[in-house]
Parts: structure tokens; C-alpha cells; sequence
């Protein structure tokens, strides 16, 4: 009985410590986001907007999967539409950071190797086409996932109450086969592509001289934390399949594992985003600084 307290306790510990996590990273990326709007250059400028971008997909994001964490730790039932609405945002934005942070690397490609064309690739009007490319990439794995659910089930099947989680949408082994090879396709894409870029970039910045030599190597430490966090967030697209591999062995083990997948490869990348940009960008964390003054300066 001793031994069963313990356990509950273990757990609720562990479900308490990712509800501080996750409250942590919403109020620094609300700060973020916050000072994104306080300079017509940041929403004005390619890098920053994407910037924008993956605090927001983040925070949607880390909302939704600590929705459906305790959900499953307390075994609550919803109606099947209620979970698709669920299912479908989260589903998105998991893909949505990835190729974001893809895009702001190519960002930094175009401004260290391309700097003349820089202007004229990287303007306002391709951001948001290139913020539409990204959400519609992203949908595909939702769409595929979904399309075979609806031609799978009855009508009546939308209002029965269950356990949210991405298993309920699963009827077939194939469907885990295909949803792995669009993961692994898009993980191939990115990692191509980060590497490429990284290679361009290594080969100015060893080229440049003076400031231009500065300003390359910069771009190329802000390329590698980029496909570290990368790295991380595609990671995660290779969770499912080991959880489900661990899940064949042992359910206790299944649980602790689906646990350290989701703080390692899930809430972390989702906090070096500030890290990277907010912190690491002198005018952005100027700009954070003063709104922070500001907001203490009023309080007192």
C-alpha cells in the first residue's frame, strides 16, 4: 500500500513539475510575443516574423499537449469532435516550429550568402507566403491522418466520449507505417536542408574578412542552435514509433518513457526559441529589457 502511495505521489510530482514548466515558458514566450509588437521594424522584418511565429505555434502547442497529458493522467473522457479539434491543432503545430525554424535558417543563408538579394527574397510579402507554405505543409500528416479516420467510422461515433490521444485515430498498422514515412520524409527535407545551409555559411564566414567575418560566424552559431532545436523537435517525430516498440514490452515502462520523450523532445526545443532570438539578438533584447523596466516602473 506504502509502495502504492509512493507512486501516486511520483506521479503527481512529475504532472505538478510539467504545469510549472509549462506556465514558465507561456510567460516568457507572452513577453516575447509582447515585445514583438512594440517596434515596427520586428513585424516589419522576415527573421523576426518567424520569430513571432514559432512563439505562438509553441505556446498553442504547449497548451494543447499539457491539455492531453491531463486528460490521459486523469482518464478524463471527452466527445470524439471535441478531441479532433484537439487533435488537429496540436497535430499541426508540431510541424509548424520545425518548419518555421527551417525557414529562418534559409533567412540566414539569404542574408550571409545572398546579402544583395536579401531585400528582395526575404521581404514582407514572401514572409507571409512563406507562412502559408509552412501551415500547409504542416497539415499534411493531420489531413492524411484524419481523411482515412472519417472513412473508417460511423456517424454516431463523433459524440461517443473517450480518452483523448493520437492512438483513438490509428485502426491499422499501415496507418502508423504511413504517418512514420511522412515524418521520416519530412525530417530528411529538414536535416538536408539545415546542413546545406550550415555548409554555405561555414564557407563565407571562413572567406569574409573584418565585420563581414563577424557577421558570418554570428549567423553560423545562430544556424547551429537552430539545428539543435531542430534536431530536437524532429526527434520527437520518431517518438510515436518508439513508444508504441516499448509499449509491446512493459506499460509501466511505456509511461515513463512517453514522460521523458515529452519533457526532453517536446517542451525543450520549445524553450530555446527565446533563448536563440530573445536573448542572443542585441535589438530584441533591448527592446525586452525596456518593456520590463516599463512594467516594473508602473507597478512601483
Amino acid at each position: 500500500m506504502a509502495a502504492s502511495n509512493s507512486t501516486v505521489k511520483l506521479i503527481n510530482d512529475k504532472v505538478i513539475f510539467v504545469q510549472v514548466l509549462v506556465i514558465l515558458f507561456l510567460c516568457i514566450n507572452l513577453l516575447l510575443i509582447m515585445t514583438f509588437f512594440t517596434k515596427e521594424f520586428f513585424y516589419s522584418t522576415m527573421r523576426y516574423i518567424l520569430f513571432a511565429v514559432t512563439l505562438m505555434s509553441d505556446s498553442l502547442f504547449l497548451v494543447m499537449t499539457d491539455l492531453l497529458l491531463i486528460l490521459n493522467y486523469f482518464h478524463f473522457t471527452i466527445q470524439m469532435w471535441l478531441c479532433i479539434i484537439i487533435f488537429m491543432v496540436s497535430s499541426l503545430y508540431t510541424f509548424v516550429t520545425p518548419f518555421t525554424l527551417t525557414a529562418m535558417t534559409l533567412e540566414r543563408y539569404v542574408a550571409i550568402c545572398l546579402p544583395l538579394r536579401h531585400g528582395e527574397l526575404c521581404s514582407t510579402r514572401n514572409t507571409l507566403h512563406c507562412i502559408l507554405i509552412i501551415h500547409s505543409l504542416s497539415s499534411v500528416p493531420c489531413i492524411v491522418l484524419l481523411s482515412i479516420f472519417f472513412a473508417s467510422v460511423t456517424h454516431g461515433s463523433y459524440t461517443q466520449g473517450k480518452v483523448c490521444s493520437v492512438e483513438i485515430f490509428i485502426f491499422h498498422m499501415w496507418q502508423r507505417h504511413l504517418r512514420s514515412a511522412i515524418n521520416q520524409f519530412y525530417f530528411l527535407i529538414m536535416c538536408i536542408t539545415i546542413v546545406l545551409s550550415y555548409v554555405k555559411i561555414m564557407r563565407v564566414a571562413k572567406a569574409a574578412s573584418g565585420e563581414d567575418k563577424k557577421s558570418s560566424w554570428r549567423g553560423l552559431r545562430t544556424v547551429g542552435l537552430h539545428a539543435f532545436q531542430l534536431l530536437l523537435c524532429l526527434i520527437q517525430m520518431w517518438c510515436p514509433i518508439i513508444e508504441s516498440a516499448v509499449l509491446q514490452i512493459n506499460v509501466m515502462l511505456f509511461f515513463i518513457v512517453r514522460y521523458f520523450n515529452y519533457i526532453t523532445f517536446t517542451l525543450a526545443p520549445r524553450c530555446l526559441s527565446p533563448l536563440i532570438y530573445g536573448l542572443r539578438d542585441e535589438m530584441f533584447f533591448h527592446s525586452l529589457k525596456k518593456l520590463a523596466v516599463c512594467g516594473l516602473y508602473r507597478k512601483q
